[in-house]
């Protein structure tokens, strides 16, 4: 669906065929924002689709894989042709494997986690930056990992140092472009209840799942985020669950 340029602001969300990504799709186009989903899977982005329109809001897919570039590109200039100027960015498209040890890995999936995981990640930083410029601001989120605020062995090697790079993402952003009104966020969520689980080495039980975070908690942090006032800037949030039981 499309809507006349101007009438709403346009939020962009990768990785939002599920989890994290779908829940912030959902949540923003039922807080007034037209929204555009982009991930690998067209199936998946029509699901999202229709979860955006019973809630009343309004969605634009756009299948995009974040690791090519030019798509990237290409998808940026489609959503302002048709939506106008993309305000707000989610960067939540994301990529593991259960080899994540330096005993397991092959470089090439290395590689293809790094790509998907960051340079994604900038391409969609960088494809909506001229149009935030020229709209006087706009906010970036990037869906990092407790993980990449915190070493955690078992993440990953590959997942790890990519969400840990997000970082500076986000500061290099707020250093160069807070000038223009563009702010960037590192969204740092601990263990989350999505279907992202599935690319562990050992997939959580319902037990475990209980006590994690939920897709909607993420998306309500990713809100809080965008809806702060225009001068203020965010620039990085830390959510985990509550421990329970655990003792200090």
């Amino acid at each position: 669906m499309t809507s006349e340029a101007g009438e709403q602001p346009v939020a962009w969300v990768t990785g939002a065929g599920g989890g994290m990504g779908r829940a912030s799709a959902v949540r923003l186009a039922t807080s007034g924002h037209v929204v555009a989903l982009s991930g690998r899977r067209s199936d998946a982005l029509a699901e999202t689709g229709e979860l955006v329109e019973a809630a009343g809001g309004e969605a634009m897919l756009v299948p995009l894989d974040v690791s090519d570039v030019d798509a990237v590109e290409a998808a940026a200039s489609r959503i302002e042709q048709e939506l106008g100027a993309i305000t707000a960015v989610v960067a939540s498209a994301g990529l593991n494997t259960p080899q994540r040890y330096w005993r397991d890995q092959e470089v090439a999936q290395f590689s293809a986690i790094v790509t998907t995981n960051l340079i994604g990640a900038a391409a969609t930083a960088g494809a909506v930056l001229p149009g935030m410029r020229a709209a006087g601001g706009g906010s970036v989120v990037f869906i990092s990992s407790y993980s990449g605020w915190r070493f955690s062995p078992d993440a990953g090697v590959a997942y790890s140092a990519s969400k840990t790079a997000l970082s500076s993402l986000a500061e290099s952003l707020n250093a160069q472009e807070n000038q223009f009104g563009i702010r960037a966020t590192n969204l740092c969520p601990g263990d989350v209840d999505s279907d992202f689980l599935r690319l562990r080495p050992s997939v959580p039980d319902e037990a475990a799942r209980s006590s994690m975070l939920s897709p909607d908690d993420v998306a309500a942090a990713v809100q809080f985020i965008i809806d702060s006032p225009a001068h203020v800037c965010v620039n990085e949030l830390v959510i985990s669950p509550v421990k329970k039981g655990v003792p200090r």
